[in-house]
């Protein structure tokens, strides 16, 4: 299971890398447009992506008060996405230098008022597909905005390169 969630971590980092330097060759008004969708622009589901992992680091590691990146970021795109990169940079490390019995321990957390628990690996599991969610909304997005030379992020593709 270790193996596989390193790929997913390294694969997270480059997906969102892959996408967002072509995002970041758009206007920043382009950027901010809103576009009806879950979150109304590539900016604020950019945002959304980096607050998910680290609400999830900040859970995971007990954070007794858990802060949201949409409630204190006020940045640019490009320093937006350095947060998100070295948010995800974290998460790769964790993964890295975990066991595998560290990957099936179950952990509790408080979201909304109410108790939950989640084993560790579903956990990482959830947060590299959270990403994978919101780039195709942000591929999406882009198209919408008549944009074109939209790279591939398919897990298959960074397989390929990764070789």
């Amino acid at each position: 299971m270790k193996e596989l969630l390193q790929q997913y971590a390294a694969y997270n980092i480059w997906a969102t890398k892959t996408l967002f330097e072509r995002i970041s060759k758009i206007p920043e008004e382009k950027i901010t447009q809103e576009i009806v969708s879950s979150f109304p622009s590539i900016y604020k589901t950019a945002v959304h992506m980096w607050q998910a992992e680290s609400i999830w680091w900040q859970r995971f590691h007990k954070a007794a008060t858990i802060i949201a990146v949409s409630e204190t970021f006020k940045g640019n795109f490009s320093e937006l996405t350095a947060g998100l990169a070295a948010q995800s940079q974290q998460w790769k490390a964790w993964v890295d230098n975990a066991t595998e019995s560290d990957l099936e321990v179950e952990f509790s957390f408080i979201r909304n008022n109410e108790p939950y628990s989640i084993i560790v690996k579903n956990m990482l599991l959830h947060i590299f597909n959270h990403a994978s969610f919101h780039r195709g909304q942000l591929v999406t997005f882009l198209r919408q905005l008549n944009e074109s030379e939209i790279p591939s992020t398919d897990f298959s593709t960074y397989s390929r390169l990764a070789k």
